[in-house]
């Protein structure tokens, strides 16, 4: 392989010997000169610009969905999460391709076309004057040429997503050498500012694209994630030369835990002698660590299902609430959703240099507690959120009584938006745990060759949220639509989300007991981390 292909067929590789770890130019990486903050500054901000394109369509696409598009409350969030569910199981395909063939670097390159591209045909089909004759009126429905392009369009973002997302974090984490003892502290580190950076993208285009598309245009709204889009690319190829790169593998990762899952299916049958198995030890290690982390992974759905009502639910709830900010200016609903990252951006910080340094002299730990006590700390906090929720959907039905608004959905509660703030920054102190937590989990404690599928499996959780999510929407709204207003009516005066989030904080609750019960006896890969949950 000569360099030009050892550079472009890149994978990680096990990180303990930096001999194995080469530079833009295929030659061996020297430690002073490659790696570290430098290139994980580089990396941080292609994804904090990766993170502003992704939210800036999907954080308010359920009001594109409901308005231009004019679907129904129910079939707009079972649309929403059916794609965000796509886009997070797709990870596993662009791991995948990653870690077997085209290496992290190259999928990111062409991940960010795709991009580009999914984003752009959005953006014209919103804007072409074809799909907005000057006769109809907001009263028309959409052509449905517009209709299918806008769904390809966005599903194609979804396949850019699946290629650019598992890659870009594992490939900032391998600048950092985890058999360096400050390397290693930095890389703990590097996952904290890693969500603190995407949660300042997140946080700007919350304000900013929320208010153009909804006080603007759709067109703007979309067409400025393509640009940010742009700069990202642009951004990743500058900083090739700081990158530290690992090597293919002769053998595909994949490959090997396949025929190693095999061959242990066959030895519980009595098919396979079990000197075959014994002569490769390392491969079957590395196989049951890897199927040991599904009681982990399946344990933490529910906490998904919770995440995916911010984008969906809690915006359609907080477009009925009193959002004046002045006498002049008014919050969009989307944009509540900035109270989940301005709540990361102040937690984050004193986690890591506080908690952290606090925690570390009592448990000798260097993250300070254990990932998994991280992971399960986030969920206690988001089932308290959900009840918060419900007792705060509780109150607005209650209010809308009072005023004899029950009827007139377009009307303002007269109930300030400062009442759902209580669970948007709950649930955004739970990301602090939970979400960064499952990202350093399943980055670390998968098989040193599998880094990039570890990180998928991780977004993969909120993928199979996502599907629960929408599948519980549609079913409760067909069953309880049955004997008059559902759950989920359009007119929300009338609905019961309240019901929905009481259901879910207490799926919350038995998903946290199962939880804590399969976290006692969970055995940490690294020696660092032996405290369990």
């Amino acid at each position: 392989m000569g360099n030009t292909d050892r550079l472009l067929g890149l994978r990680h590789c096990p990180s303990d010997l930096m001999v194995d770890i080469v530079d833009y130019r295929g030659r061996p990486a020297n430690r002073s000169t490659s790696g570290g903050w430098t290139s994980a500054l580089f990396i941080i901000g292609v994804e904090i610009a990766e993170r502003f394109a992704f939210y800036g369509i999907s954080s308010n696409l359920i009001s594109y969905l409901t308005g231009p598009l004019g679907e129904s409350t129910a079939m707009a969030a079972a649309a929403l999460n059916a794609w965000n569910g796509v886009a997070s199981m797709l990870p596993l395909l662009g791991a995948f391709v990653a870690d077997s063939y085209l290496g992290r670097y190259r999928t990111i390159i062409i991940a960010s076309l795709l991009y580009i591209l999914g984003l752009g045909t959005l953006t014209l089909s919103s804007m072409l004057p074809i799909f907005h004759p000057a006769k109809c009126g907001m009263a028309c429905s959409p052509p449905p040429l517009q209709v299918a392009l806008f769904y390809v369009s966005l599903y194609l973002v979804a396949i850019a997503q699946g290629g650019h997302k598992p890659c870009v974090q594992a490939f900032g984490a391998d600048q950092f050498d985890q058999n360096d003892p400050q390397e290693r502290v930095a890389r703990i580190s590097f996952f904290n500012w890693w969500y603190f950076g995407i949660c300042c993208g997140v946080l700007v285009t919350l304000v900013v694209l929320s208010y153009v598309q909804d006080s603007i245009g759709w067109g703007l709204g979309f067409g400025i994630p393509c640009i940010v889009m742009l700069f990202a690319l642009v951004l990743f190829l500058l900083g090739t030369r700081t990158y530290r790169f690992c090597l293919l593998q002769e053998e595909s990762p994949f490959s090997r835990i396949g025929r190693t899952v095999v061959a242990l299916a066959r030895k519980r049958q009595g098919k396979l002698p079990i000197t075959e198995l014994q002569s490769d030890i390392e491969r079957v290690e590395e196989t049951k660590g890897l199927l040991r982390l599904f009681p982990i992974w399946t344990t933490c759905l529910i906490y998904a299902v919770v995440f995916a009502q911010s984008s969906t639910l809690f915006t359609k709830q907080g477009g009925t609430l009193d959002r004046r900010i002045s006498s002049k200016l008014q919050m969009p609903p989307a944009a509540l959703q900035s109270f989940i990252s301005a709540s990361i951006i102040v937690s984050i910080p004193i986690y890591d240099g506080i908690l952290v340094p606090v925690a570390r002299k009592f448990s000798g730990l260097p993250s300070g507690i254990t990932m998994l006590q991280r992971i399960g700390t986030g969920m206690a906090l988001s089932l308290i959120s959900m009840m918060i929720a419900a007792l705060v959907e509780m109150k607005r039905l209650k209010t809308a009584r009072e005023f004899g608004l029950v009827d007139q959905p377009s009307a303002t509660i007269p109930m300030s938006l400062w009442w759902l703030v209580p669970q948007y920054v709950l649930l955004g102190v739970a990301d602090v745990f939970t979400m960064v937590g499952l990202q350093e989990f399943f980055y670390d404690q998968v098989p040193d060759a599998l880094r990039s599928l570890g990180l998928a499996l991780y977004l993969s959780i909120f993928g199979i949220g996502s599907f629960i999510s929408g599948f519980l929407i549609s079913v409760i709204n067909k069953t309880t639509g049955r004997g008059g207003d559902s759950w989920f009516s359009n007119n929300l005066n009338r609905a019961h989300l309240d019901y929905f989030y009481w259901l879910l904080a207490g799926l919350s609750m038995i998903e946290l007991g199962l939880y804590v019960y399969f976290t006692q006896a969970y055995v940490y890969k690294k020696k660092q981390d032996t405290a369990v949950m």
